[in-house]
């Protein structure tokens, strides 16, 4: 999907930067041509002061999608995740796990959480950064507790994980 984007904004930078934070933070377009995150209209220009780009250009970027029959299909069917506990984690005694893989890599997730729960922890919350978006992805496990240092070691086994840490 973002290669798609990606070409469609190609030679304006500008609207790439409006089509990439909709992306990350789940925002979407409505029938009317209007930003909307749950169903909740997004002014033009409240998105363009938290892009930092001219008003006029979040309009424009809008309108592009809208005139796009495939731009328009993905960006009315984007939908916003929910909220996620990591920064608050630790005042809800939550544990963050940050898992650092390669890029391309192919079942962290299923490895990671397998021997987060042999241990007996509960996971709350799973957030996996999309390698097209973001050239130093993340795994983001909210775990009920801290896990053992143990189970820190048994991640690090996992072939294509470079990094490891827990907060």
């Amino acid at each position: 999907m973002w290669k798609e984007i990606v070409s469609f904004f190609e030679g304006s930078p500008a609207k790439l930067k409006v089509s990439r934070r909709m992306v990350e933070l789940g925002f979407g377009v409505n029938a009317e041509g209007k930003i909307v995150c749950g169903g909740i209209e997004i002014p033009d220009s409240s998105m363009s002061r938290g892009v930092d780009v001219d008003r006029r250009v979040v309009r424009e970027t809008v309108e592009d999608i809208v005139r796009d029959a495939r731009m328009r299909r993905i960006f009315s069917g984007i939908k916003p995740a929910g909220s996620f506990l990591s920064d608050i984690a630790p005042t809800l005694g939550y544990s963050v796990v940050e898992i650092r893989a390669k890029p391309d890599s192919i079942g962290v997730i299923a490895e990671a959480t397998a021997r987060i729960a042999e241990a007996k922890v509960s996971i709350r919350q799973i957030l996996a950064e999309d390698p097209d978006l973001n050239p130093d992805p993340k795994l983001l496990i909210i775990t009920e507790k801290r896990i053992p240092g143990e189970v820190v070691s048994r991640l690090l086994e996992i072939p294509t994980v470079t990094k490891v840490s827990i907060s």
